[in-house]
C-alpha cells in the first residue's frame, strides 16, 4: 500500500474529524442522535457519542477495504487494483459525507430533509452501477452468489445486468427524492433496494442452471 496513494482517500477521512473539532466548543452537552422517518429527534446523547461517527462510518469503511485485496483467496482485487482503489474512494467519499451531514444535523439538532440521504444512497448506486461490469470474481465485493463464485460467466452475465438496474434504480431514487414525502420515499427507497438486489440474484441462478444444462 502506497502512502501517496492512500493520501487523498486519507485526507477525506479526515474531514469529519477535523469538522467535529471545529464545531465541538459549540455543541450544547446534549445532542440529538437518531430521527425518525420524519426528520423529527427520537433519541439524544452525550455529544462525546458524535466521536463514535467518523469511526463507524469513512474510518471502518477504509479499514475493511483496504484489508479486502489482502484477504482475497482469488486474488482478483488486486489484479483489477485501480479500478477497486476507485471504488475504495468513493465510498469513503460517500461515508464521510454521511458522517458530515449527521454531524451538522446534530450541531443544528434539526434534519431539514431526511431524503438528502437517501438521494446521496442513490447517486452511490449510479455510480456503483457504473462500476459493476468491471468488478472481477471475488468474495468480498458485488453480487456474490454461489452461483457467480462458481462460474465467471455468471458473473460476467449477472454484473452486466446488475449494472444496469443499480444505475436505473439510482437515478429512480434520486428522482422519487425530488417527488416524495420523506416516509413514503423511505418505502420507495426499500422497494427499489429490494428488486435491484433480488433481481440480479434469481438471475446469477436462472444463467447458471442454463449453462449447466448446455453443458451436457
Amino acid at each position: 500500500m502506497s502512502l501517496k496513494k492512500e493520501l487523498p482517500i486519507i485526507l477525506i477521512i479526515l474531514i469529519p474529524f477535523i469538522y467535529l473539532a471545529f464545531i465541538w466548543n459549540v455543541l450544547p452537552e446534549q445532542v440529538p442522535i437518531h430521527w425518525n422517518a420524519n426528520g423529527e429527534i427520537d433519541g439524544w446523547g452525550s455529544k462525546a457519542t458524535l466521536l463514535i461517527i467518523p469511526f463507524i462510518l469513512p474510518v471502518l469503511i477504509y479499514v475493511i477495504l483496504s484489508l479486502v485485496p489482502k484477504i482475497d483467496p482469488k486474488q482478483k482485487i488486486e489484479a483489477t487494483s485501480k479500478k477497486f482503489y476507485n471504488i475504495k474512494l468513493l465510498l469513503t467519499l460517500f461515508m464521510s459525507v454521511l458522517a458530515l451531514f449527521i454531524l451538522y444535523s446534530s450541531k443544528s439538532q434539526s434534519f431539514t430533509n431526511p431524503n438528502i440521504i437517501i438521494m446521496l444512497i442513490g447517486l452511490l448506486y449510479v455510480i456503483l452501477g457504473n462500476y459493476m461490469k468491471t468488478i472481477k470474481t471475488n468474495y468480498f465485493i458485488g453480487i456474490r452468489t454461489p452461483w457467480t463464485l462458481e462460474n465467471d460467466i455468471v458473473w460476467k452475465k449477472t454484473h452486466k445486468l446488475a449494472g444496469k438496474y443499480w444505475f436505473i434504480g439510482g437515478l429512480l431514487v434520486i428522482l422519487l427524492g425530488f417527488i416524495l414525502e420523506p416516509k413514503p420515499n423511505m418505502v420507495s427507497f426499500i422497494i427499489i433496494t429490494t428488486i435491484i438486489t433480488i433481481i440480479p440474484v434469481v438471475y446469477s441462478y436462472v444463467i447458471f442452471k442454463q449453462l449447466k444444462q448446455t453443458s451436457y
